[in-house]
């Protein structure tokens, strides 16, 4: 009967989706539900005895606030930094700057796919010290995605680029890779430049080249025809001084520049890098605006951008990681499931 229920509530999920009903609404309930026949039918333990509220009723709701705390101190502030970052870009129009440095090189390149793989091999040098998938992506759509539009490239295929930029845990950094090495028992930078190194090249290489005639299929198959030839180089009289190039680049510099890298004793993190990334462009706005209460007001956008992340981004995470808990607690038995799990610990 558990296992009867559970497909249906799957095969449910899959439909309200499909209809275009609001997914964290559908995922969220979905969970509850799950969460609630585990309890109420299996006598299921939801939390571990620390986090519980000392009610099993109850823990199927205090799993959402479990799972919020832990997702929005931890991976949402990181996304929500970025995002908010990324907003106040767009404010400030640094990515015209951007643009504006490297639409020369770009004119020299004839084909728009020749650039979706130079920017896909560019991203995976990124990979290596950014081993968030949320965080380069946002950060790559803050740099990349401007260039690619404003030189021709349809927007689906830069996402297409965009969307695969971390297609492999890869790196030093990486919590996948640093526990795949914990198991095998090696040295976490041994793995990854004896085993992982040959096997990510490789993989690039052909994504690469994959990418290059997928994209320009699918482009085709939509009727999209791309046009570098019409890239303007001209003098954008509404963008920011060309100075403000170096804005996006500013975060990249110091998550690189303070990593493993460079064997440095100071360590900054993607969240302090993007608060301290955005100060030093509001003093570039004082600069440039000269009204210290117009940068202040600026501001907000970023926080906008934190917020509109919160609402697309984090809410389906943690309404998904509720529905996939409903879902462990309906399959794995009890026992396993408080010795295996240690929600809030």
């Amino acid at each position: 009967m558990s296992s009867v229920l559970s497909i249906l509530v799957i095969v449910w999920v899959i439909y309200m989706i499909v209809k275009k009903h609001y997914p964290q609404a559908v995922l969220l309930f979905a969970g509850v539900i799950l969460l609630a026949w585990a309890v109420f039918v299996n006598g299921t333990m939801v939390l571990s005895a620390k986090a519980s509220s000392g009610s099993n009723v109850l823990d199927i709701f205090e799993t959402i606030q479990v799972l919020m705390s832990e997702r929005i101190a931890g991976l949402g502030l990181m996304i929500m930094s970025i995002a908010g970052f990324a907003k106040y870009m767009d404010y400030v129009g640094a990515g015209k700057a951007l643009f504006a440095v490297v639409a020369t090189p770009i004119k020299k390149i004839r084909s728009p796919y020749i650039l979706l793989v130079v920017g896909f091999f560019i991203s995976q040098f990124l990979v290596i010290f950014i081993p968030s998938h949320a965080g380069l992506g946002l950060l790559l759509m803050v740099t990349m995605y401007p260039i690619f539009i404003r030189a021709g490239v349809s927007k689906l295929s830069a996402l297409g680029v965009i969307g695969c930029a971390q297609y492999m845990d890869v790196g030093p950094g990486s919590g996948n890779a640093i526990l795949a090495a914990t198991i095998t028992g090696m040295n976490p930078a041994v793995y990854f430049v004896k085993w992982q190194f040959p096997i990510f090249i490789t993989t690039t290489l052909v994504l690469g080249i994959v990418h290059f005639f997928v994209q320009r299929w699918w482009d085709k198959k939509e009727g999209y025809i791309p046009n570098m030839e019409a890239i303007d180089v001209k003098e954008d009289t509404k963008r920011p001084p060309i100075i403000y190039a170096v804005l996006p680049i500013i975060p990249m510099i110091f998550i690189l520049g303070f990593s493993p890298l460079f064997k440095s004793p100071i360590k900054i993190n993607v969240v302090t890098a993007m608060f301290l990334s955005t100060f030093i462009a509001m003093a570039f706005e004082l600069f440039r605006t000269r009204s210290f209460q117009s940068t202040l007001c600026g501001l907000k956008h970023m926080f906008d951008g934190m917020g509109r992340s919160f609402t697309v981004v984090i809410s389906l995470i943690v309404s998904g990681e509720v529905f996939a808990n409903g879902l462990v607690n309906r399959i794995i038995p009890q026992a396993d499931v408080l010795q295996g799990r240690n929600w809030g610990k």
